[in-house]
């Protein structure tokens, strides 16, 4: 709930997918990772976020991959450097190491480190990792007095695996751990089979703000972008308006002001890219929300009709209050946009019971 109410803030959270590599072979698997996929040198994040201050941070960094996990000396460094300026952190695991019969000590040492622990668990990764191993090592981390939580992805509400899976979650945890449900994204692997039905024809293109577009992502190779889709993440060379700098060679001092001061991120943030594209430009066509969105930096005049808008007093004031209004919303709103609508208010699970004893 914490994390998903920052969604709204610009540089409110910084991503960090510190591997390509997994030891699982997920047919979902958006990153198309392997255990032969690249891996470069950790100093490189670990160097970004040391540039965090007390008065110049995220709020939180979320360690990802590949699996972040097969990295759990990089995992722990980064938690401590980043909680010593009072930066939390989350890792999410694909759960690799549930098939032992214990938590390797190393593992064990980084999820000890971070302030809170996401496991992912659907149809797609029980073929590797079994329920019950998830279960089971969730019960060891949680007897830790670590704060965990549940990513799960489907095929829409209707999927009946999600509907059981939820239940189960539900009843063996005793609805204490939060669940985010997501569904399966035609990237990656999923792209060779996932079936994706085209939308609908639209009339006039409305304004409609990328909230995806808040915080970057250092990509594995240390390529910082400006969102965490990811054929952005793959994508190279990087958009130039999607490429913030490089974690071995700028500052988070740097790669924020960039954040926030571009001209198509604030464009994109406050209008969403098709209408951006359409209102302002000459030679980007509005072919899909994100498709349209790396275009952007194609069209120079754009670029400058856009910042005379931007420029004005006015539209100032209307960024406060589309930042208000998505804050307004809190993280159930994003949990329905982002994910299932059916199932959004299981983020809550558990949330009001640990307030109540803060």
């Amino acid at each position: 709930m914490d994390v998903l109410a920052l969604r709204p803030v610009p540089a409110g959270a910084l991503f960090l997918a510190l591997t390509r590599r997994c030891p699982l072979s997920c047919v979902h698997c958006s990153t198309n990772s392997m255990l032969t996929s690249e891996e470069h040198e950790g100093e490189m994040f670990q160097r970004l976020v040391d540039s965090f201050t007390v008065d110049d941070r995220p709020e939180v960094i979320l360690m990802s991959g590949g699996e972040a996990l097969l990295r759990p000396k990089l995992v722990r460094q980064l938690a401590e450097s980043a909680r010593s300026v009072g930066c939390s952190s989350q890792v999410l695991s694909g759960m690799f190491f549930a098939r032992g019969r214990r938590i390797p000590p190393p593992i064990l040492r980084a999820i000890e480190a971070v302030d809170h622990f996401s496991a992912s668990l659907d149809y797609y990764h029980e073929r590797e990792v079994s329920r019950a191993e998830v279960f089971r090592t969730l019960d060891e981390v949680i007897a830790l007095g670590k704060d965990v939580s549940l990513h799960i992805v489907g095929l829409g509400d209707d999927d009946p695996y999600v509907a059981g899976l939820v239940a189960d979650i539900r009843r063996h945890f005793d609805d204490r751990v939060p669940i985010l449900v997501g569904r399966v994204g035609a990237t990656g692997r999923a792209r060779e089979w996932l079936d994706v039905r085209e939308s609908s024809a639209r009339g006039e293109i409305a304004a409609d703000p990328c909230t995806i577009a808040n915080w970057p992502l250092v990509a594995f190779d240390g390529a910082i972008v400006g969102c965490c889709n990811q054929d952005v993440v793959d994508r190279r060379p990087v958009p130039a308006h999607l490429l913030l700098g490089h974690a071995a060679e700028d500052d988070w001092p740097v790669v924020r002001e960039r954040y926030l001061r571009s001209t198509l991120m604030r464009g994109v943030r406050l209008f969403g890219p098709e209408y951006v594209a359409d209102r302002f430009g000459e030679i980007v066509d509005c072919e899909g929300y994100c498709e349209t969105c790396v275009k952007l930096s194609t069209d120079a005049t754009l670029e400058r009709r856009l910042a005379e808008v931007l420029a004005r007093p006015t539209t100032e004031y209307v960024a406060r209050q589309v930042e208000l209004m998505q804050r307004s919303g809190g993280a159930l709103a994003f949990a329905r946009r982002a994910g299932s609508a059916k199932y959004a208010e299981l983020i809550a699970l558990g949330y009001e019971e640990e307030a109540c004893v803060a």
